[in-house]
């Protein structure tokens, strides 16, 4: 695409959030300089053993991180600003702008990963602008959402205006009374939007999607009606619908212990802001309401989604130390399960029946409401911004097309928009939008020590599908071996009697040892012998591979220790890289 006149073309990037749910992550390129949106995280699938959060691939952003200008933050949510003190951890960036609650929210994130020192946090206030390098002027708009202070961005380039919606509903009746700053999306759609860019989470779904204040009267009769305990998990980061809770606490005079981490560190910080509003003498840690009477406790927990860790699903396991459900507690979940999430939630709910407790979930109950816009939202976003072009984000494949369908039905051509994939580098000027190539795009995962790698992750794969088969053999200077080898199997179902495959495993390291003598270990000089072990190892490991797949009929990881002798008195000469373990996929 060319340039048309002096306007100049803007690059768009998404490097997550499409095609799928969550790490959204957006780059805005124009010159030589880049303008990041959002930065956010998913949560692993099942197959992803051992992993605690999923990252987009910033390999495109490490080879460019002397273009970065800055970041944008639309709002404080994990899928959001998760990623953002991992990446920091690969390259700086200059200053970070973003709502008062996500820049606390992501303040203390950045202070426990040791990166604070690595960037710059500006609190914005909603119709604020500021401007990022030469190409960029960010104005930020109120929206409506699931969490406080959560904005749009008009984002003025020498290409023109873009308008980003984050994440949105358009909620007339909001709990804390911020309406959403449709005036301002207008305004800008009389002057010219070049591009809107929007969430396609519920294009799926028709209407309109309903207040949070809707889940009022619902979760206000099951407040009433529950005769002992009450135990409520909801998103941590929902600060509306904590408030609710919290408000109809004080309504019906039960005391509030709150339990997990996330929502103990969103609600003081939703509480400094302003955004909660609830007296100090409601909260009691869980050691202070064992002697309150049952219908007087409000339990508030993380765990709405089934997290393996969470207070919830511990308290369903039996496995947490200060909490155990009895008969008459009742138990709310006030979220629905996340696409991925619902067997994990539903074995929760099980337990938590089979222990005793009154179980309250569903979408037929009313006590959820999405933070999402439906197709209804979605025609108002559009009708309002009057975009030129059109590229639907946010969600997966089928939502982004169906987002398409619904602004063609507005008039906007399907030539003037694309469905696009992580990557794909989307330019945009007055003369026309398409794809112009495509950068890194893959994930990243991580665990407990930090960025786990595709050879290791196969490994756990192995393991989890084939389990493993261990393999330990000890050979002196000649190439024998000094005794048996020993062979185990953990994690295997075969007929195959274990003396019988070590036999087979010791006459295969024979024959390895016996065919291959002259080429692994050479005498010179009647007292000198150089040994490669580093190709005894290798070809040993690939003869018992083999072996190993052909008689279990499986494809374990295989273990190869291979013990070697001590160096010897007299000078044994290149003994290269001596091995005493290696693995085999």
């Amino acid at each position: 695409m060319t340039n048309n006149g002096s306007k100049l073309t803007l690059k768009i990037i998404p490097l997550g959030g499409l095609h799928e749910i969550g790490k959204n992550t957006c780059v805005f390129e124009i010159d030589d300089e880049i303008v990041l949106l959002d930065a956010g995280l998913a949560f692993p699938s099942d197959g992803m053993h051992g992993i605690n959060i999923v990252l987009p691939d910033m390999t495109y952003l490490r080879e460019n991180r002397h273009k970065i200008k800055g970041m944008i933050v639309t709002h404080g949510h994990e899928d959001h600003i998760g990623g953002i003190p991992y990446h920091l951890k690969q390259f700086d960036i200059p200053v970070i702008y973003g709502p008062r609650l996500a820049m606390s929210l992501l303040e203390g994130k950045l202070q426990e990963a040791g990166v604070a020192n690595r960037t710059e946090l500006r609190r914005i206030a909603p119709r604020d602008i500021v401007r990022i390098g030469k190409s960029f002027v960010v104005e930020f708009i109120r929206n409506t959402h699931s969490i406080a202070d959560s904005c749009c961005v008009a984002i003025h380039t020498p290409a023109g205006v873009v308008i980003h919606t984050g994440d949105f509903k358009i909620d007339h009746t909001p709990v804390d009374g911020e309406t959403f700053d449709l005036h301002r999306l207008a305004e800008h759609g009389a002057k010219g939007v070049l591009c809107l860019i929007s969430d396609s989470t519920n294009s799926e779904v028709p209407g309109f999607t309903a207040s949070e204040s809707s889940v009022t009267p619902n979760l206000d009769r099951i407040f009433a009606e529950a005769q002992g305990r009450l135990l409520v998990t909801t998103f941590a980061s929902s600060v509306h619908r904590v408030n609710i809770l919290l408000n109809l606490a004080q309504k019906h005079n039960r005391i509030v212990s709150v339990v997990g981490r996330s929502m103990l560190n969103v609600i003081a910080q939703a509480r400094n802001l302003g955004y909660i509003k609830c007296p100090d003498n409601i909260f009691e840690p869980l050691h202070a309401i064992r002697n309150l009477p049952d219908d007087k406790v409000l339990i508030l927990t993380t765990g709405s989604q089934g997290e393996p860790m969470s207070a919830l699903t511990r308290i369903a396991n039996c496995e947490h130390r200060d909490i155990k459900i009895r008969q008459g507690d009742t138990v709310v979940f006030s979220a629905n399960p996340i696409p991925g999430n619902t067997i994990a939630v539903v074995n929760t709910i099980d337990k938590l029946m089979m222990q005793g407790a009154k179980v309250i979930y569903g979408r037929e109950k009313g006590i959820h409401v999405s933070g999402h816009g439906c197709q209804e939202d979605q025609k108002l976003m559009l009708a309002l911004t009057r975009p030129k072009y059109f590229l639907p984000v946010h969600g997966e494949h089928r939502m982004l097309v169906k987002h398409a369908q619904t602004a063609q039905s507005l008039g906007i051509p399907a030539d003037n928009m694309v469905i696009i994939d992580n990557g794909d580098i989307v330019e945009v000027s007055e003369s026309g939008i398409g794809i112009a190539g495509q950068v890194p795009s893959g994930i990243q995962l991580v665990d407990n020590s930090g960025v786990v790698h595709d050879n290791v992750m196969k490994e756990r794969q192995q393991l989890a599908e084939d389990g493993v088969v261990t393999v330990a053999a000890a050979i002196d200077w000649q190439g024998k071996l000094i005794a048996k080898p020993e062979v185990h199997l953990r994690g295997i179902v075969t007929s195959v009697e274990r003396s019988m495959l070590q036999n087979l495993v010791q006459k295969k390291i024979e024959t390895v040892l016996s065919d291959r003598h002259n080429e692994f270990f050479r005498s010179f000089n009647g007292t000198e012998t150089d040994v490669d072990w580093a190709g005894i190892q290798v070809q040993i490991e690939r003869e018992l591979d083999r072996l190993v797949r052909r008689e279990l009929q499986s494809r374990p990881l295989l273990v190869f220790l291979l013990q070697t002798p001590e160096e010897p008195t007299v000078k044994v000469g290149r003994t290269r890289q001596r091995p005493t373990a290696n693995i085999a996929s």
